[in-house]
Order: structure tokens, then sequence, then C-alpha cells
């Protein structure tokens, strides 16, 4: 498997560890439509939790520039999907982590419940 995707999925790992600590029962990884895919897919009490993972290596590029307007779309879409395929009545709720690093050393933000996502900025933090 190549680099990029064993720290994909790292990131991903670190990222389910985060949610089930936050009280979230993981879903489904990796879930994919036809034309969407879902990094994790959780659920904590009434909201079905759609979170997308970015991981980047600590001389990589910022995980938050991958968080775009059409991102976010295509985010919404899948969650309509999914709930529309399977007929869940739960309310919807979107999470972005942004990881950079390794295993190592490595820092991890969560934006909880993006309501407003494109109106709102990342807090700067340090490196």
């Amino acid at each position: 498997m190549a680099k990029h995707n064993d720290t994909g999925r790292w990131g991903e790992d670190l990222a389910c560890r985060a949610l089930i600590t936050d009280g979230c029962a993981i879903v489904e990884r990796n879930w994919k439509s036809l034309k969407f895919e879902v990094d994790i897919i959780a659920q904590r009490g009434n909201s079905l939790v759609f979170a997308e993972v970015k991981t980047r290596a600590a001389d990589g590029d910022d995980p938050y520039q991958a968080l775009t307007p059409d991102k976010m779309r295509q985010m919404m879409r899948a969650a309509d999907c999914y709930v529309r395929t399977y007929n869940i009545p739960l309310e919807i709720q979107f999470d972005f982590f942004a990881i950079t690093g390794d295993e190592h050393n490595y820092s991890i933000d969560h934006i909880k419940d993006m309501t407003m996502p494109l109106m709102r900025t990342p807090a700067k933090r340090k490196r």
C-alpha cells in the first residue's frame, strides 16, 4: 500500500478514536456509493455524524486547504444519499478532522457540527 494510503488510514483511525471517546458509535468507514465516499459515519444519540478526515505530513500541505465549498457540497450530497438509501430518521451533523504529523508527533483538530461550514474559518494554530 502506498505511504499516503497508510497515512490516510492512520488519520482515520485517530479520528475514530476521538469520536468514540466523544460518545459516538462508528457505523461505517469509507462508505461509498456510485458518486460519493464518506470517511467515517458515526452515531451519537439522535445524530448521525458524517466526518471528513484530512491527514498531512508535518512538512506537507495544510489539511484545511481541502475543506473547500465543493467538498462541503459533496459531503452534504453524500449524507443525503446515505440517509435516503437507508431511510434513517436521525439528525445530521458534519465534522471535520485536520491531522498533521506522524504517529510520533502529531496535532489533531476536530471541528464539530459544521452547520455553517462555509462561514467558519479555522482558528490559527501553532505548528
